[in-house]
Formats: structure tokens, sequence, C-alpha cells
């Protein structure tokens, strides 16, 4: 099992999308998607303060 970046990235990569549902100073929470932006698969909670940081100029998956 790799990081939650990686968890991330594998998801996109794959076609399925996310986007953070809920985020503070320590932690942010992901809402991960079917490819077709439908029903929500599952969700990731991280604290890892880098992935935090990146989450906060980063909403969402695809282009910005």
């Amino acid at each position: 099992m790799g990081t939650d970046r990686e968890t991330l990235d594998r998801w996109a990569d794959f076609g399925g999308v996310w986007r953070v549902v809920a985020a503070g100073e320590h932690a942010a929470t992901v809402s991960m998607c079917r490819c077709d932006g439908g029903e929500e698969v599952q969700r990731l909670t991280t604290q890892d303060p880098d992935l935090v940081a990146w989450l906060s100029e980063h909403p969402e998956s695809g282009p910005q």
C-alpha cells in the first residue's frame, strides 16, 4: 500500500474523480467517486501535512 497521495494519483490514473469534502489545518477528507463523476466509492482522510497543504490548492482532480 502506498501513501495517501499515491492513492489519489492512482485513482485519477484509472479514471476516477476525487474532490475535497472537508479540510482543516491538520487533516483533509477526500471523496473518491466513479469515473462518470457519480457515485462515491470511498473516502480518504489524510493527516499528511504535505498532502493537506497540496489539497488546499488542488481541491479536485482533473484540470483546474
